[in-house]
């Protein structure tokens, strides 16, 4: 009997992390889910548990941090001895003119939103590289393709991922890796309350819509690498 195939999700403790954890566990895949806020991951893993076969591992970490990197890669090998797929999905978002954004805001972006997923990736990489195999998806976002009001610092951190991304799938394609970016619109999740100017609630994008494509990106043959998707609410003025 094959193993199942071990996805690593990020940012899994709500939102589009936690709906993509969902459908993976769906579909039979060993789900290691990681975030900040446990109790929140333990929702995750409960639901997890309704849905899939495999119980969720749960690694709470703060991906800024290089040692709790290290320590969420070592428990997954450790336990299942691959990791097949990596889905980078944790971000933060803050909005504000740009003579009004603090430094420490914009750290927080750039680490959040960049950094940690370079660092996660840089360290996984090699893994897949031994398994001669492996997908790598990154949660992007619109605004890595356009510029918005009040997002100059969290546009540049997502432009930045795109930039690597389209790299990176270059640099590992000759290796059978495959490197997917999802880039989602409005989304209706935490982040929607944060942004002044997002599409509203009612017409905004479902965490589980965004999961959805996701998985079906990873799932199309591994003959064929779907680069970069858009995901846009259909009908942003109805409602």
């Amino acid at each position: 009997m094959s193993q199942p195939k071990v996805v690593l999700i990020t940012g899994a403790s709500r939102g589009i992390g936690k709906a993509i954890a969902i459908k993976f566990a769906e579909h039979g895949y060993q789900t290691v889910i990681t975030g900040r806020n446990v109790d929140l991951l333990k929702e995750t893993a409960s639901k997890i548990e309704s849905v899939g076969k495999l119980p969720a591992k749960v690694i709470a970490a703060e991906l800024r941090d290089t040692h709790d990197i290290s320590r969420l890669i070592g428990g997954t090998l450790q336990q299942f001895g691959k990791i097949d797929v990596l889905i980078n999905n944790a971000g933060v978002l803050h909005i504000k003119p740009f003579l009004e954004i603090t430094s420490d805001e914009l750290t927080e972006m750039i680490d959040t939103n960049f950094m940690a997923v370079f660092q996660l990736t840089q360290r996984i990489v090699p893994e897949m590289l031994k398994q001669k195999s492996g997908t790598i998806v990154n949660i992007a976002s619109l605004a890595g393709k356009y510029g918005f009001q009040g997002g100059s610092g969290y546009a540049a951190t997502k432009f930045a991922l795109r930039g690597f991304a389209q790299s990176l799938m270059l640099e590992l394609r000759p290796h059978d890796i495959r490197v997917l970016s999802v880039f989602p619109g409005s989304v209706n999740t935490d982040m929607l309350d944060d942004n002044p100017i997002a599409t509203n609630a009612k017409t905004a994008l479902a965490p589980e819509d965004v999961a959805h494509a996701v998985f079906a990106v990873v799932s199309a043959d591994s003959r064929a690498t779907i680069s970069e998707l858009d995901i846009r609410p259909s009908n942003p003025k109805k409602g």
